[in-house]
């Protein structure tokens, strides 16, 4: 564990930067933690973490060592050593945008000081750290990057829920605009995790996040799409799935689901697609069409559910459906981009009673007109439909497996008489 007075900026402190704060923390960093949103930063304060992998117990411990600063206010990151960039990445109608990195880098400009390392760690298309980045740092300094200040790029891997590989575990991709920047960077992230990875430049690096989420996008692509074929020519995909993952090379498992979600499956291959229609006037067709599919994921769950109300000769439009699991990953309350959005829309829009179960899911996020409800044999029983969404571990699976209602299944967790599998 190192030792250290330096000062880290941590700008955004969601599911990845508040991971990296508190990692900061522990290896001696002081830490600036800096979000804009109110409601995070006085929960901060308070010791409430709202991100599953940082305990309450973790957060408090930061708060004790008198180190750590929560605030949504630039100016108390004045002096930093060493500032890293975690901000959101949106996609609007898909075209990326770069406001927050944009934002954020203006106001980090104003405190930079000489021999400070600026990090960006944000999702975005190759080139950004260089061609969008370092000239906001330059203009709003005066400074000159690679002789003032350094500056570097390294793609966020956090992976909430996985309980073997952590932030610390995760070998780390490091660049920087020069010899010297990369130098920093790695210096910078050999204190707070176990492995990191050099590259050639901040170009690299970008694509590497790019490259990873879009080799799991096609794949994810390639098994829905298996999926839908597979029901209707009356074939079990999951046990072909087990059959073929039994091959000890030239293989690797994805399964079936009722859509993607999170910041990077639906967001970042659209941030390469995009990049190379801009810059090279073509279309990446791989990412296309894996969007596609991927996006349409929901409207064929709801297909395969009115197709299941028909059997019993009941419709949709006023059936209850029971939605179990609402976060895009297992034992995360992670709500973005999350696949049951779509389903909520299109039930809804079919004229749907929407019911829902996820203990993981914060109020602050939960879907409006949506009643939350516990997993019980009588809320099922009261309930036309159900389809599993996500399976956390905390539910009680056995109660879909007995039950006399329809259920369809998306993760293949349950059998039952009442019970089919996407």
């Amino acid at each position: 564990m190192t030792t250290t007075n330096r000062t880290a900026v941590i700008v955004g402190q969601g599911y990845v930067g508040l991971p990296v704060a508190m990692r900061a923390i522990e290896v001696g960093y002081t830490v600036v933690g800096i979000d804009l949103n109110e409601m995070r930063t006085d929960s901060l304060k308070a010791g409430i973490s709202y991100v599953g992998d940082i305990p309450d117990s973790q957060l408090q411990a930061a708060l004790a060592t008198g180190r750590y600063t929560p605030t949504t206010d630039y100016a108390d990151c004045a002096g930093f050593d060493v500032a890293v960039i975690t901000v959101p990445t949106p996609l609007r109608e898909s075209i990326p945008d770069l406001t927050f990195i944009e934002e954020s880098s203006k106001s980090l400009a104003r405190h930079l000081k000489v021999g400070a390392t600026v990090i960006l760690e944000s999702t975005t298309y190759p080139g950004t750290t260089e061609e969008l980045l370092v000239p906001i740092l330059e203009e709003g300094s005066g400074l000159t990057a690679g002789v003032d200040f350094f500056v570097g790029y390294s793609p966020e891997r956090i992976d909430p829920g996985n309980k073997i590989w952590g932030f610390v575990e995760t070998p780390k991709v490091v660049s920087g605009i020069d010899d010297e920047s990369l130098a920093r960077v790695k210096e910078f992230y050999d204190d707070l995790v176990n492995t990191t990875v050099p590259v050639l430049s901040p170009k690299e690096a970008e694509l590497t996040k790019l490259l990873e989420n879009t080799f799991r996008h096609v794949n994810i692509a390639l098994v829905n799409e298996l999926a839908i074929f597979a029901n209707q020519l009356g074939v079990n995909i999951w046990d072909s799935i087990e059959a073929a993952s039994t091959k000890p090379f030239g293989f690797m498992k994805f399964t079936p689901g009722p859509g993607v979600g999170g910041h990077c499956l639906p967001v970042d291959p659209s941030y390469l697609s995009w990049q190379v229609r801009r810059k090279l006037g073509q279309n990446f067709r791989f990412v296309e069409l894996a969007n596609d599919v991927n996006d349409h994921m929901p409207d064929y769950v709801v297909q395969r559910a009115i197709a299941m109300l028909n059997n019993d000769r009941k419709p949709l439009n006023g059936a209850r459906v029971l939605l179990v699991g609402l976060a895009y990953k297992k034992n995360t309350g992670d709500f973005r981009e999350s696949p049951a959005i779509r389903l909520i829309e299109l039930l809804s829009e079919y004229g749907a009673v929407v019911v829902a179960v996820d203990d993981h899911v914060e109020s602050y996020g939960w879907p409006l007109g949506v009643e939350k409800i516990s997993l019980t044999a009588q809320e099922l029983a009261s309930s036309d439909i159900a389809i599993l969404v996500t399976d956390h571990d905390d539910l009680d699976l056995s109660i879909l497996a007995s039950a006399t209602i329809p259920v369809l299944d998306t993760k293949n967790r349950v059998s039952g008489p009442s019970v089919q599998i996407l």
